[in-house]
């Protein structure tokens, strides 16, 4: 076993090798001759090579399917994808893009600690709202609200669903999708909130559930809400269905301006009152953004100032136990100035054990590892240009192949 354990690593390190150099090889083959060249996976059976490759982060991957026609046809076998699908050593990227129109946009890859130039396929990301889930992507237009697309943005694959009820009519919406990671299976899920016509007091919020097995949409509550109005943050969370609301500052008794309700996507509280759900959130909050890391909720939020609630001073990780906030770290002050110290609003979203944070003034992105209780910052993003009042913002996705919408 030790002797196999040692081949499979020499093989993998030196497999690793020739993705990353094929290109300077192949440069210099002409001078040097073919038959000067002799690879390990010659003599490597197709089994032994598929878990090696597997094994590699998913960049390389790609480029391995470059390297050769056998590389290209066993990356793309069903047997490899089942394989990768069983190595749990991807981690989520980061999607970078800009509010300008500027095409360049790119990925960070916190394994190589690199950033790629990346395009999505499908919608112009700067007018978009999205949400993700184990290798799948929703996208929803948040100008028009009249479509939405589930892709995978590293096969490119895009599939695009019909449109809930009434979505064009709505003043906020919030959008959240969950994967399953066996049958691959999705529910999007999509909060609508409009005030009531001719009472600014009442707002009416509804939730929507799409089914990718029936490929249909369901609505699953409404509800008017009464000094309070839903808004574009919300998550899925071990079958949960978790919304952020947001206090419209015309009726008393709460001294926070933002507010967590929840809806069991199974149905067995149909009936419950979603205002009845409220958790208060832990403090005075300038925004907060709500992620799943391994089926838990976690919210990041910008913590406002005692007498003036709107102005942040420093920025909190909070995990919820039941009903009861937890709080996981604070952002350390010297990472708080680099951060923008002024900016009460940031971009945040995360999953597995990696949190990624980011002011929408600056290209700059904050990574907190969970399991590590670590603040970094990532590599510096190569934006190539600068617009005047140009904002960043971004998201995070696992990079899986397998996984098809």
């Amino acid at each position: 076993m030790e002797d196999e354990t040692s081949w499979v690593t020499h093989s993998y390190n030196h497999i690793s090798r020739e993705v990353t150099h094929y290109e300077a090889l192949s440069d210099i083959t002409n001078d040097i001759g073919k038959d000067s060249l002799v690879s390990l996976d010659l003599i490597l059976p197709d089994d032994l090579l598929e878990r090696i490759l597997a094994y590699l982060p998913i960049a390389s991957i790609l480029r391995a399917r470059s390297v050769c026609k056998r590389w290209n046809e066993i990356v793309n076998s069903r047997r490899f994808l089942l394989n990768f699908s069983n190595i749990l050593l991807q981690k989520p990227w980061y999607f970078m893009f800009t509010n300008s129109g500027d095409p360049g946009s790119y990925a960070y890859d916190p394994i190589l600690r690199k950033w790629y130039s990346f395009k999505l396929p499908c919608i112009e990301a700067p007018n978009c709202t999205v949400a993700s889930s184990f290798g799948l992507v929703c996208f929803m237009d948040s100008e028009s609200r009249s479509e939405l697309y589930v892709c995978n943005p590293v096969t490119k694959i895009c599939s695009k669903l019909e449109e809930p009820p009434g979505l064009k009519f709505t003043d906020y919406s919030a959008l959240a999708i969950s994967v399953d990671r066996k049958s691959h299976c999705y529910t999007v899920a999509v909060a609508k909130s409009k005030q009531v016509p001719d009472d600014f007091l009442q707002w009416d919020l509804s939730i929507h559930v799409y089914d990718s097995e029936t490929k249909s949409w369901v609505t699953s509550v409404t509800e008017v809400l009464t000094g309070w109005r839903g808004g574009d943050e919300s998550v899925i969370c071990d079958g949960i269905f978790y919304c952020l609301i947001y206090s419209t500052g015309v009726v008393g008794g709460s001294e926070n301006r933002h507010c967590l309700i929840m809806y069991d996507l199974s149905g067995r509280n149909s009936h419950a009152s979603l205002i009845r759900t409220c958790i208060q959130v832990p403090c005075s909050l300038t925004c907060g953004r709500l992620m799943n890391l391994r089926d838990k909720l976690v919210m990041v939020g910008g913590i406002g100032k005692q007498d003036r609630p709107d102005i942040i001073k420093g920025i909190g990780i909070w995990l919820l136990n039941e009903k009861e906030w937890w709080e996981v770290s604070r952002m350390p002050h010297k990472f708080f100035q680099g951060f923008g110290e002024f900016d009460d609003v940031f971009a945040s979203s995360g999953t597995d054990d990696l949190i990624y944070i980011q002011s929408y003034g600056a290209p700059a992105l904050l990574v907190f590892d969970m399991k590590q209780r670590q603040w970094r910052w990532s590599q510096k993003c190569p934006v190539t240009k600068r617009f005047p009042l140009q904002l960043f913002t971004g998201f995070c996705f696992e990079p899986r192949l397998e996984v098809i919408p």
